[in-house]
């Protein structure tokens, strides 16, 4: 069994923030440090907010206030474990503490390269002692043996400090660890110790240092092995590949009615994922949208609620059709950042100022402004325009298979001549004014660039992004509301109109019969390129050249089925590393190369021999660009490395943890399932399915009353007649018979995975001997 935990944090907004720069202001941004993950910074620190997991978890929904920033205190910002055993000896001398300090891992970057220089304190009454001192590490490996003599007077505890040694000024404090003489004399310490701060309150700076309002919510699970969730989701599968009529016995039915907000788009990508997994993305989108067409009255609203079947294909298009985005937008957005040009149409956030450097005769006027933005605006939507009603053959057969069943479904739903636009709106709500629009809005989000746009740009594709949706809306809406001030841009996108819904007509002009999504590994085809561009990959043997003559440029190109590289984009001879033989991918200390974002790729061959190839990115933001490809495509791979050496094998041993045999276990955990905020996380199916029945737990009384406390009755029409207000109502004996069968079923389902639940926390509590559980 595995547990899995995940933190929403949200960083809403900040007040009252100090100036940092000499313009009297500042450039705040944000990090989440969770546990023992820290990202180095060197810029200067406003203040910092902790929170403690009890605080966090204490209330399920989790937090939403405002919260004055604190002191950063050095001392206080530790990460990290240490391994002791310690025993309690006595002899005609008296008693003696021997403390074995072996090694310590994960400790905090103290220094500019990226590692630090430990040693140990050892405290016990009076009596110190330290250890010696490791040069440029993070996992030193001391195995050393302190002994200190018990003094006169009452019992001590023992502290063990960390230090990072500094030649010049004092030495920055790593943490520490502390037991009682009760632990001591009973349970003498032996093994790995998380490194806490100095103990004392914090420290309150009365809102001087400013606030941020924060949203954050805990949710805590435990995953049970895969066969008990076996049944769960053979039920889902059914209730997708049965009838698609208002059933409410049906789980997804009872799942839309208990969710809303964020938990039903968390559940909507669960579930998407889920039935990606099993191959049946296609019967489940198209489930959900028969139900949505089937309780819509007015074609206007078809789609634009918040529910299951919206939420589920946005997140679907996300999942599949990010590459294709990318492709079509990058391009465009990048240009847009480069150029920042100054366009506004609206009166009232004209900056009259500017036109002098717009307007040829040097006259400031509204109409100038409106005249060059409306030049610079159209210079931008044409080639965008261009870019997206051209690329009917990018798309993923994915997406225009499930648009090929949507615009079906609507077609079958509202036939009427007066309705012959509600197919086209349908499929162009959802591709242009839930996946275009926000992607040119907040491109960030969509990883197209690295950074947020700065205020000029951002109105600048605001505007834009208002130019796709109405182009979304196939311009039904045009001249209407409070933006009369679009009016100069409404020729061109009146014109555009006809090429949208030769698009939209082409696009779902496929054949094929095959599901709609495959498992992930289908969808994007092998030879299809995930990620390319410069990295400097490090020789394999170096034969002791400096570091900095050991990488050198490749071009590297990554698929789906391997990783190549040659010297130039243009060159023919290439060199390749198969992704399925990729085991681990993970970051480098800088102390290893004395470079920075440095990742390597451990490869396993025909002979099971491990392989590393290390490879330095320009950036932090392409270190982790490439980190998310690489862990995506090979997140397939089976034998994963449970660990690694975060450092590297040289001078005879691992600069991380000194071990002297080049084949030594890893000594730090991989990220395997990690995946840094990409769209296309990892499949999951267990976790997926455990967040699927948290959710019907919450609807298990509704199902119970709603069903079979009516099994007992009459099913005989007359006795349907008579109930009224039942929530079978006006149906026949045999639909009942099969929703009063199908609730039955889900609540045993439900029943056995709180017993397995159950039994399982037992055994965690030691209340129950371990051993093998029923499937």
């Amino acid at each position: 069994m595995a547990k899995s935990s995940s933190l929403n944090v949200r960083v809403v907004e900040g007040r009252a923030l100090p100036a940092k720069d000499v313009s009297g202001s500042s450039d705040p941004y944000c990090i989440v440090k969770v546990d023992d993950e820290v990202v180095a910074r060197h810029d200067d620190v406003i203040g910092k907010i902790s929170l403690s997991r009890e605080a966090i978890a204490a209330d399920p929904r989790g937090i939403d206030s405002w919260i004055n920033l604190s002191p950063v205190d050095p001392d206080a910002e530790v990460q990290g474990e240490i391994c002791l055993a310690v025993q309690m000896l006595e002899d005609v001398r008296g008693r003696c503490l021997r403390c074995h300090v072996l090694q310590a891992r994960d400790l905090a970057p103290r220094d500019i390269t990226g590692t630090s220089d430990p040693f140990a304190r050892v405290f016990w009454g009076s009596q110190s002692l330290e250890t010696s001192t490791i040069k440029k590490t993070r996992f030193p490996h001391w195995d050393e043996v302190l002994e200190l003599r018990e003094m006169p007077g009452s019992s001590s505890p023992l502290r063990v400090e960390l230090w990072d040694w500094d030649m010049v000024g004092r030495n920055d404090f790593l943490g520490m660890v502390e037991f009682s003489p009760q632990v001591l004399q009973q349970n003498p310490p032996n093994g790995w110790f998380r490194l806490l701060p100095f103990p004392g309150a914090e420290e309150d700076s009365g809102g001087s240092l400013g606030a941020l309002r924060l949203k954050v919510r805990l949710t805590e699970d435990r995953i049970l092995p895969s066969w008990y969730y076996q049944p769960l989701r053979e039920l889902l599968m059914e209730s997708v590949l049965g009838p698609a009529e208002e059933d409410a016995a049906s789980p997804l039915a009872v799942l839309e009615e208990l969710t809303s907000g964020d938990c039903r788009q968390e559940l909507a990508t669960k579930l998407v994922k889920l039935f990606l997994g099993q191959g049946l993305t296609g019967p489940f989108l198209d489930y959900l949208t028969q139900r949505e067409v089937a309780r819509t009255t007015d074609p206007n609203t078809l789609f634009r609620s918040n529910s299951l079947a919206s939420k589920s294909m946005e997140q679907f298009m996300k999942l599949v059709g990010m590459p294709y985005l990318h492709e079509v937008l990058r391009p465009l957005i990048n240009r847009i950042f480069e150029e920042k040009k100054y366009m506004e149409l609206d009166p009232c956030k004209m900056d009259l100022g500017r036109t002098r450097r717009i307007s040829f005769k040097g006259a400031s006027s509204e109409e100038h402004v409106r005249e060059a933005s409306l030049g610079l605006l159209t210079g931008y939507l044409e080639p965008i325009v261009d870019a997206i009603v051209g690329s009917v053959g990018r798309c993923p057969p994915a997406m225009r298979l499930a648009f090929k069943q949507l615009r079906q479904r609507v077609e079958e739903r509202f036939p009427q001549a007066e309705h012959k636009d509600v197919k086209y709106l349908a499929i162009s709500g959802f591709l242009f004014l839930r996946f275009f629009a926000p992607a040119i809005l907040t491109p960030k989000l969509f990883d197209l660039q690295d950074q947020h746009a700065d205020p000029q740009t951002s109105r600048s594709l605001l505007l834009l992004a208002k130019a796709v949706q109405s182009l979304g809306n196939l311009g039904q809406q045009l001249g209407q509301g409070k933006e009369l001030w679009m009016a100069p841009l409404h020729p061109f996108l009146l014109q555009s109109i006809s090429r949208v819904r030769d698009f939209l007509d082409q696009l779902v002009d496929v054949d094929g019969k095959e599901d709609v999504g495959g498992p992930a590994r289908a969808l994007v085809p092998p030879s299809v390129t995930i990620r390319e561009g410069y990295l400097l990959k490090r020789k394999e043997e170096p034969s002791g050249l400096a570091t900095c003559f050991a990488f050198k440029k490749h071009y590297f190109w990554l698929s789906g089925e391997t990783l190549s590289y040659s010297k130039s984009p243009e060159w023919q001879m290439r060199s390749s590393i198969l992704v399925s033989h990729i085991r681990a991918v993970e970051r480098v200390d800088e102390g290893a190369f004395q470079l920075p974002n440095v990742l390597q790729v451990v490869t396993q061959d025909g002979t099971g021999a491990l392989h590393t190839t290390y490879l330095q990115c320009k950036n932090v933001n392409e270190l982790n660009q490439w980190l998310s490809a690489l862990r995506k495509a090979s997140a397939p791979n089976p034998n994963k490395l449970a660990t690694c050496h975060p450092g590297a094998f040289r001078s005879a041993h691992w600069t991380c943890c000194l071990q002297a045999e080049r084949s030594a276990a890893g000594c730090s955990r991989t990220h395997s399932a990690v995946t840094l905020g990409d769209w296309s996380d990892p499949l999951d199916p267990d976790a997926e399915t455990q967040m699927v029945y948290r959710q019907l737990l919450l609807g298990r009384d509704q199902l119970r009353v709603k069903f079979l406390e009516d099994s007992n009755m009459d099913t005989t029409p007359e006795a349907d007649t008579e109930k009224g207000s039942s929530a079978t109502e006006g149906a026949c004996p045999d639909a009942l018979a099969r929703q009063r069968e199908t609730a039955a079923r889900l609540l045993e389902v439900l029943a056995d995975l709180d017993q397995a639940h159950e039994e399982f926390q037992q055994q965690e509590q030691g209340k129950v001997a371990p051993g093998p559980l029923r499937p």
